[in-house]
């Protein structure tokens, strides 16, 4: 496997989706980008404005809990993180490229862009596949409902009639 591959995998294993967003942890970013965290964190911090609440936020404390239980990272008894991890949405990571300028940055950037839009394709697609099986059932639905008045049709005319007062054993039809 090529390195260029290797990459996409790991970085595919890297999103994560949170309040209903894709998004990339600050730490794995840093370390994609070779950077420390708190250099990545104090970049981000001096360039707050192009990071809107779209392009980044911090977890809450029931996030930071949660992955840790997912993770199985350390607590802060045991040297875990002091402070809520960022995360990143497609726009941020896409901003961090400019607030992170070195030639990995940029490279590792590309491979990030080009993953969150092939799971875009993704989406796209089951959408498309969602919409097809959604009218192949209403259709499939109206063509039983016709089958099953025409049985019904055929039923009556082939049911004897019965002499006098005489009911028909089975169901009623109601």
């Amino acid at each position: 496997m090529s390195d260029q591959l290797k990459l996409i995998s790991q970085i595919e294993n890297m999103i994560y989706v949170i309040r209903g967003q894709r998004v990339m942890l600050d730490s794995d970013l840093a370390r994609l980008y070779g950077v420390e965290n708190k250099l990545l964190k104090r970049a981000v911090r001096r360039n707050l404005s192009r990071f809107p609440e779209d392009f980044m936020f911090e977890l809450n404390n029931q996030e930071v809990t949660n992955l840790r239980y997912q993770f199985g990272t350390s607590s802060l008894e045991h040297g875990g993180t002091r402070y809520a991890p960022m995360v990143f949405t497609e726009n941020g990571v896409a901003m961090l490229s400019s607030v992170l300028n070195s030639e990995q940055a940029v490279q590792v950037n590309i491979a990030i862009m080009r993953i969150f839009t092939k799971l875009r394709s993704f989406l796209l697609l089951e959408n498309d596949l969602k919409q097809r099986m959604d009218k192949l059932e209403v259709g499939s639905n109206h063509l039983f409902k016709i089958v099953f008045e025409r049985l019904d049709d055929l039923d009556e005319k082939i049911t004897p009639v019965l002499p006098g007062k005489r009911s028909k054993i089975g169901i009623k039809k109601g």
